[in-house]
């Protein structure tokens, strides 16, 4: 009965959901997939309408989130890119606080097909399963609009 008990609590910690988005310069369908892998983290897939497959980890930052957490986010990424200030190569400690209750990503695809995502949840303390909306941006600088219901 113990080891029915502990599957059950750590089945409920796992969650999953979809999310769509559009390009603003073409119009472009994206659908995105999470699942959550810890407390605040998981893995996201995007998919381009091209086909193209891109995948990483996201976090939610909480006010416990430590900064050598996120290094992840900033792999293979040039620093200073236009109107993404708190994506230099190291993280800043201001970009905790500045980002408590939202979500960021870095994913890949073939070659050097990169995107960095950061959204707004709807409802923080249930994390991506309560839903949000935000940003992505290509690594050829196309911005992405994602929305992702409530799951």
């Amino acid at each position: 009965m113990t080891l029915i008990a502990g599957a059950v609590l750590v089945t409920a910690c796992v969650s999953s959901g979809r999310g769509f988005g559009e390009t603003r310069r073409s119009g472009e369908h994206v659908d995105f997939t999470w699942q959550s892998t810890g407390d605040h983290q998981g893995t996201m897939t995007a998919t381009l309408s091209s086909g193209q497959t891109l995948t990483g980890p996201w976090y939610q930052i909480t006010r416990d989130t430590r900064i050598d957490q996120l290094q992840p986010l900033w792999y293979g990424w040039r620093p200073a890119w236009r109107g993404w200030p708190y994506w230099g190569p190291e993280p800043m400690p201001a970009f905790v606080t500045h980002y408590t209750g939202r979500v960021v990503a870095n994913l890949e695809g073939e070659g050097q097909l990169r995107m960095r995502c950061r959204f707004t949840l709807v409802s923080p303390a249930s994390q991506m399963a309560g839903g949000g909306t935000g940003q992505c941006q290509l690594g050829n600088g196309q911005t992405i609009d994602a929305r992702f219901p409530a799951a």
